[in-house]
């Protein structure tokens, strides 16, 4: 228990940062009395959006809440209510604080590029502290109480599928909630960015972020319910998910290594990401603009220091956790499993087969290290496709030059190329990992990736921060040297953004065997006299991995159509306000701003409901239809080939939209850097117009898909627990 208590404590030391760090940034400047007023116009219209999303999220949670009280009984409603009450809780507060930093961010950046980066990234680290602390805080608790005041033995079989219930509903939890929020959100921020942009920019040939626009507060509203609170949602449910399924992949498939070394490698995880909280709030004070003045290299300093001084981290405890000394000899066996893996192939062995023979502490060790290298990667393959210093903005940017055609093939065509060097690293460290310690060795190596949320998360969150201070500065008339640097730490926040994407997206791939592996186990426990067949033989195997696979196309497709018809309405209010009232374009009338928010708030709530839906009832469907159609075995082999299809095609679908629409927002601010004609140019239209097609991309359908993934699966665990009777 004491590495349990040792990660409550790491969890509180990250809410406690982000508390003080809060105060920091809420007692600096904000700005002049204009200044001010637009940002609190910002703030009106996010806590009205929130408040009424929230609402409607509150509304069909306590529905689920009903249901799962009836079918897997009073443990799993309350860990579900627990995941998603704090995953609201974690968006809440990372766009309560978003939204009052934004002004005093542009307030810093009018003394010093170092000032406004600082107050920006330090609000973005409040974000990303809770995240993690409130994460750890929820899985270790509930580790805590079943094992601690419960009582639960996990020598016991009983009382070990309590535990794993609690942890798969707190998952869903905040899955549930997360994809809402990133979906809801990114409609919103969407919607009104893309009809501000094709009324101001296209139309009128205003600039962004001019007061004129009615949808300028509205595009700054969104910039903080889906990039902030939609994103921090997102990646509280994939901290919790990736943890939470590896501990209950140990007691799955580790049950028989004995009470106490499985009370061991369960707490683990656990203990990894407490030391992880730790060094990601060391690397926040790292962040620092060099002589160069580059704002990608400081922020860099931050992750690094972070990522270094994890391994050591990483090292002493995993060797205390097993060893009980800090420099412990872990070359000793922790886990023997499995003799026979060819008749797991052949359906007739136990999934455990598929578990390394033997694997050791250093194993395990050398598994987080792979996840380690696959952050880093991950992070130096995302600005590479969406940074303004490199070949693929720049392609995209010069093909602007021939029109607006040859901009949207270009930026297609990037989309497509930048799924291939994730997916590489992937598949190397799922084979490296698996090699080492089997499925266990892969789980692990996930839960270091995720280990680094809090730093990662500061990235993304430090985004929306530097966009509104930049449209501050702009709708507020601040000098020319000030909106220059808000632009260039802007253009970094669309680098950052993608990277959190492309991360959370990576972590769901480096989980997909652990899931697989245990809705398989879970499959054999719970009806031991069922005979499922995965082999490709099978033709419902073969219906199952189709229509996974349909699962993100047709989610993402109903996103993109949510936010062109809530952009469709923009569109018509911001072109009826300037018909109807002169003023406006003539700097004498204040637009209605209320209004339009007002427009993109209820459109968003409207659009958000079916797609969000979309992958919690599918499995129950499949498995259902199947089941009546030929079968309960052929409606489990539907199902399960099911979740591995989701996560094949959701991998390519999310990261060539969110990298894709970044490189598509970047080659724009490109050019409007002076390059290809700069701000006005017929390049300048033509890469405005590829950035309409990148955003609701970027923003709104690719990020939800990893939450989609996610659901998916636990919903399929959930499922077999409750056909199972398994009531706790």
């Amino acid at each position: 228990m004491t590495i349990v208590y040792i990660a409550i404590v790491c969890g509180l030391i990250a809410v406690l940062y982000g508390i003080l760090t809060a105060q920091q940034v809420l007692s600096a400047p904000a700005g002049n009395e204009k200044m001010q007023s637009i940002a609190a116009a910002i703030q009106e219209g996010a806590k009205a959006y929130l408040g009424r999303q929230y609402l409607t999220i509150a509304i069909v949670g306590a529905i689920v809440a009903v249901i799962l009280f009836f079918t897997l009984g009073t443990l799993s409603t309350l860990c579900f209510l627990i995941g998603a009450i704090l995953s609201g809780v974690a968006g809440f507060v990372g766009m309560h604080i978003s939204v009052r930093a934004n002004v005093r961010t542009a307030e810093a950046a009018r003394g010093s590029l170092q000032g406004g980066l600082t107050l920006a990234f330090r609000s973005g680290a409040i974000t990303g502290m809770l995240v993690a602390g409130l994460g750890l805080l929820s899985i270790a608790g509930i580790f805590w109480y079943l094992v601690g005041p419960a009582g639960k033995d996990l020598g016991e079989l009983a009382d070990r599928r309590e535990i794993i219930a609690g942890l798969t509903a707190l998952a869903f939890g905040a899955s549930l909630i997360s994809i809402f929020a990133r979906l809801g959100g990114g409609i919103f921020t969407k919607a009104a960015d893309v009809g501000a942009d094709l009324v101001g920019k296209v139309e009128a040939g205003i600039p962004e972020d001019d007061p004129r626009n009615p949808a300028v507060i509205a595009d700054n509203v969104g910039d903080n319910v889906g990039d902030c609170a939609g994103m921090a949602a997102d990646l509280f449910e994939t901290y919790v998910v990736t943890i939470g399924l590896t501990m209950v992949s140990i007691a799955l498939l580790l049950a028989n290594v004995g009470s106490e070394a499985l009370m061991q490698l369960m707490s683990l995880p656990l203990i990894v990401g407490g030391v992880c909280i730790i060094t990601s709030i060391i690397g926040t004070y790292m962040v620092r603009l060099g002589g160069s003045q580059n704002i990608m290299g400081a922020l860099y300093k931050g992750f690094w220091t972070t990522a270094v001084l994890s391994i050591p981290a990483i090292y002493v405890a995993t060797s205390y956790t097993l060893t009980g000394q800090f420099f412990g000899d872990m070359n000793n066996v922790v886990g023997t499993l499995g003799d026979d893996p060819a008749a797991v192939i052949e359906g007739t062995g136990d999934i455990s087969a598929l578990v390394a023979k033997e694997f050791t502490g250093m194993s395990l060790f050398l598994c987080m290290m792979i996840g380690l290298a696959v952050t880093g990667l991950l992070v130096w393959i995302t600005e590479y496709y969406t940074g303004t210093n490199y070949r693929p903005v720049k392609s995209i940017a010069k093909a602007s030059e021939t029109g607006h055609g040859t901009n949207v093939i270009q930026g297609l065509a990037i989309s497509l190329e930048s799924t291939a060097l994730p997916t590489l690293v992937i598949v190397v460290a799922v084979i490296a990992a698996f090699q080492i310690a089997g499925i266990i060795g892969v789980a692990f190596a996930a839960t270091s990736l995720l280990a680094l949320a809090g730093m990662v998360v500061a990235l993304d969150a430090y985004g929306p921060v530097t966009d509104n201070a930049g449209g501050i500065a702009e709708m507020a008339g601040l000098p020319d040297d000030v909106r220059h640097k808000t632009d260039a730490l802007d253009a970094v926040g669309n680098t950052t953004k993608a990277v959190t994407k492309g991360y959370a997206i990576g972590s769901a791939a480096l989980a997909a065997l652990v899931l697989f592996g245990a809705y398989t186990t879970d499959l054999k426990e719970f009806f031991p006299n069922v005979s499922v067949d995965f082999s490709l033989s099978n033709p419902y195997v073969i219906v199952g991995l189709l229509l996974g696979a349909l699962l993100p196309y047709l989610f993402g497709a109903f996103g993109m159509t949510a936010v062109g018809r809530a952009a469709g309405s923009v569109v018509e209010d911001v072109r009826a306000q300037f018909r109807d009232n002169p003023g406006i374009m003539e700097g004498t009338s204040r637009p209605n701003y209320a209004r339009t928010v007002d427009i993109v708030t209820k459109a968003a709530i409207k659009e958000m409901i079916v797609p969000s839906l979309l992958p919690v009832l599918s499995p129950i469907a499949v498995y259902f239809i199947i089941t009546a159609v030929a079968g309960q075995s052929e409606g489990f082999a539907a199902l399960g080939a099911m979740l591995l299809g989701v996560i094949v095609s959701g991998l390519f679908v999310a990261i060539s939209m969110t990298s894709g629409g970044g490189a598509w927002d970047n080659a724009k601010k490109y050019i409007e850097d002076g390059n290809y004609g700069g701000k006005g140019s017929e390049a300048h239209k033509a890469a405005v117009t590829g950035d309409t097609v990148g955003d609701p991309y970027k923003d709104t359908a690719g990020p939800a898909v990893n939450p989609m993934i996610k659901i998916t699966n636990i919903v399929a665990l959930l499922l077999l627990a409750a056909l199972a009777g398994h009531v706790v």
